[in-house]
């Protein structure tokens, strides 16, 4: 077996081997800015593709971004997670060439199911969106040779 990693070590190698196979978040310039324990930031810059016909960033790149965040932060234990809902709540909108930011924070997690935060907000600091996933663990591990008793595999 190998040595164990540390959590953040652990969170990252998750998010690095999930990544990889990642095509929607790469295809639409995401880029991980921070991830760790129930935790993760990404970011992507609005582009022309993203404006819908009110000149305003299209609200579902908003949505994908943050639903992103919120699978990056709940696959961070080595145990394989999927949403099972979420909802948004929109309260300003993204222009062209905005940088957005989401911010995923897990609130709870008990048994398979957890709950996690994920704030999207813009280069300035303005809030664009609020975002609540409810996360299921399903069957599988990133790496089995760090399963434990944490792992719910």
């Amino acid at each position: 077996m190998a040595e164990k990693l540390s959590p953040e070590a652990l969170a990252r190698a998750c998010a690095d081997l999930m990544w990889a196979e990642d095509k929607a978040s790469r295809g639409l310039g995401m880029a991980i800015e921070e991830v760790g324990p129930g935790r993760s930031v990404l970011s992507m810059t609005v582009t022309e593709a993203m404006v819908n016909g009110h000149g305003l960033c299209h609200g579902g790149y908003i949505f994908t971004l943050a639903d992103s965040a919120f699978a990056f932060a709940c696959n961070t234990y080595n145990a394989n997670t999927v949403a099972a809902g979420c909802q948004i709540a929109y309260v300003a909108p993204g222009r062209l060439g905005d940088r957005l930011t989401a911010r995923a924070v897990e609130r709870s997690r008990s048994g398979r199911s957890g709950i996690y935060d994920v704030t999207v907000s813009r280069q300035d600091g303005t809030v664009l969106a609020e975002f609540r996933g409810n996360s299921r663990t399903i069957k599988g591990v990133f790496l089995p040779d760090q399963v434990d008793g944490t792992a719910r595999a």
